[in-house]
């Protein structure tokens, strides 16, 4: 089922300026989106989250707003507070992009 936005989203992408830029972001989103679904997963909510690992709720809300940019090291600590694994990985160009998934 096509929503207006995937009908939006399909025609702007016909400009490959707007291609090439949404392309180029594609990994940030897939990390930002893999961590979000983690904590649904973990069953956590960012609050429960933020007390597990001190980080910050508005912090944990920023990180999946995709409004700031964590360290290795605190994208680990979320991953342990969720007792999850971060994997990172380097794939070649034209796969699947550079992931950062739980495990």
């Amino acid at each position: 089922m096509s929503t207006r936005f995937d009908d939006f989203l399909e025609e702007q992408l016909k400009d490959p300026e707007i291609r090439e830029e949404y392309e180029a972001l594609q990994p940030e989103y897939a990390a930002i989106q893999a961590m979000i679904d983690a904590r649904v997963r973990s069953g956590m909510t960012q609050k429960e989250l933020s007390e597990k690992t001190g980080i910050a709720q508005g912090d944990i809300s920023r990180i999946e707003r995709g409004n700031a940019n964590p360290s290795l090291r605190t994208l680990q600590r979320l991953a342990r507070g969720m007792k999850i694994t971060l994997r990172l990985e380097f794939v070649p160009e034209g796969s699947t992009g550079a992931n950062l998934q739980p495990a």
